[in-house]
């Protein structure tokens, strides 16, 4: 198995480096590495293996894989998952530094807690949505930028970032753990289930958004911006997505022309349809069908 060793990225001095990384349709080589990894999803979807187990992960999931533990991705073919990568030692932050704020073992943060006890293997997830999703990206981005341009006090910037940033993760971890929600947001959550429940029994039907607002008895501007916030895409996104996931399985289980399967799953316009194949899966409706097809056959 690999070993990616931190002397690749960062020295002693200031153990810490930042990147954005876009993992391709394929399997991505499992790994270990000596450094601490804390991964943060910013678009996409695919499969996290940790010590020989798969976990899904998409937008806005955020976990931690410590020195020593193996793990790699695999994405479908034609789709994509963007990651941002922060890779630090734990001597980043001195345990002297948290302490004195105030962060201790008996405080429970998962997130600080390897800075702790080196014993800890924490390896949880937590997924974002909406304006905590929009914060911790922003902090994110404002890490690369000072990452990259290295300005005087780049690092004294950057340790004051991460601080903030696993503090803030650990915040939102014990908020979800303890189920700290407000009455509010469990309401918008549930009626997010419900329409994409009925999104996905209904995909075929022509329907848009004053439909839907009228349906579930909401305006139509709320009905945007409720389901925004909760799943950070949009209503005709999410339509696009599921019609084209069930357009993938008609493409290999059944052997309709493209034109029909189009129309089966709600498109008139099967040139539009086909942009749109391109645009969520990477390639054309023909050419996925083919690759599955060889793939099974190269199973079997």
């Amino acid at each position: 198995m690999k070993q990616l060793e931190s002397k690749n990225f960062m020295n002693a001095d200031f153990p810490f480096w930042i990147h954005r990384y876009i993992h391709e349709g394929g399997v991505t080589f499992t790994h270990i590495h000596d450094f601490i990894e804390l991964v943060y999803v910013t678009s996409g979807r695919g499969q996290h293996t940790f010590e020989g187990t798969a976990y899904e992960v998409e937008t806005g999931d955020v976990f931690i894989i410590n020195p020593g533990e193996s793990h790699g991705y695999t994405v479908e073919e034609g789709g994509k998952l963007e990651v941002i990568n922060c890779l630090f030692w734990s001597s980043l932050i001195h345990d002297t530094l948290l302490h004195e704020m105030g962060i201790t073992q008996t405080m429970d943060y998962f997130f600080v807690h390897p800075f702790l006890d080196h014993e800890e293997r924490f390896h949880h997830r937590i997924n974002l949505k909406g304006r905590i999703a929009d914060v911790v990206l922003t902090l994110l981005e404002a890490m690369l930028q000072e990452n990259n341009y290295r300005d005087p006090g780049f690092e004294v910037i950057l340790r004051i970032k991460m601080i903030e940033l696993l503090i803030l993760l650990s915040r939102i971890y014990h908020a979800q753990l303890n189920g700290r929600q407000t009455m509010e947001t469990n309401k918008h959550t549930l009626l997010v289930k419900r329409i994409s429940g009925y999104l996905e029994r209904n995909y075929e039907q022509r329907m848009g958004a004053e439909q839907l607002a009228a349906l579930f008895k909401i305006s139509v501007r709320q009905l945007h911006r409720i389901f925004k916030l909760e799943t950070n895409q949009s209503i005709i996104e999410t339509l696009h997505r599921i019609r084209i996931d069930k357009a993938k399985s008609l493409l290999i289980e059944t052997d309709e022309k493209i034109i029909t399967i189009a129309g089966l799953v709600g498109y008139d316009d099967h040139a539009f349809f086909s942009r749109l194949f391109v645009r969520y899966v990477g390639c054309s409706p023909g050419k996925y069908r083919l690759r599955r097809l060889k793939i099974e056959n190269q199973e079997v």
